[in-house]
C-alpha cells in the first residue's frame, strides 16, 4: 500500500506541475481510496501492484488503444521470443477491471468471465495469444468490457466545442 501511495504522490505532484490548477491536492489520496475499496475490500491492507495498475489504466485520458497495449504488457508472460497473453493472466485482467464497475455496483459475475475469455480464445489451439489476436478481440468490445470504451467516448466528447446556440 505504502508503495503505491508514494508513485500516486509522484503522478499527481507531476500532473500538477504540467497542469496547474487542474489537479485537486487530494487527488492521490482519494485515488489511493478507491484502489482499497476496489482491491482490499477485506482491509489487508494489501493492493497487487497489477491491479492498481490496471486500474490506472483504464481511468487514464489516454487513447483506448495505448491502453490495450498497456493491459498486454501488464498481464502478458514473455514465451521465448513472444509474448503471449493466457487464459489465467486474461482472467486476472478481466477480474482486476471488473472491480471498477463493481464499486458502483455494475460489476457482471464470474460467469461473464468465463464467457469473455472464451469468445477470446475462440479458434485459438494454442495455450495463449499473441498482442494482435488480443486488440483485435478487445477492439470487438467484449461485453465484459463495454464500460471501457464507453467511458472513454464519454471523455473525449467533453472537450468537443462547437459554435451553436442554444434557444
Amino acid at each position: 500500500m505504502q508503495q503505491i501511495s508514494r508513485m500516486l504522490m509522484k503522478l499527481f505532484q507531476r500532473a500538477r506541475l504540467e497542469n496547474p490548477g487542474q489537479v485537486d491536492p487530494r487527488a492521490a489520496e482519494f485515488t489511493l481510496g478507491l484502489l482499497i475499496a476496489m482491491y482490499d475490500r477485506s482491509g489487508t491492507g494489501y493492493v497487487k501492484t497489477r491491479s492498481a495498475a490496471a486500474a490506472l489504466i483504464s481511468l487514464s485520458g489516454d487513447t483506448l488503444l495505448a491502453k490495450y497495449k498497456a493491459f498486454f504488457q501488464f498481464y502478458a508472460v514473455p514465451d521465448g521470443k513472444e509474448t503471449l497473453i493466457t487464459r489465467s493472466a486474461l482472467r486476472s485482467l478481466l477480474t482486476d477491471l471488473n472491480q471498477i464497475p463493481a464499486i458502483v455496483g455494475e460489476g457482471c459475475t464470474l460467469s461473464c468471465v468465463e464467457i469473455a475469455i472464451h469468445y477470446c480464445f475462440h479458434g485459438v489451439l494454442n495455450a495463449a495469444i499473441v498482442e494482435e489476436k488480443f486488440l483485435s478481440w478487445l477492439r470487438s468490445e467484449p461485453a465484459v468490457l463495454l464500460w471501457l470504451p464507453t467511458c472513454y467516448r464519454l471523455s473525449v466528447t467533453e472537450m468537443v466545442s462547437h459554435q451553436a446556440r442554444c434557444r
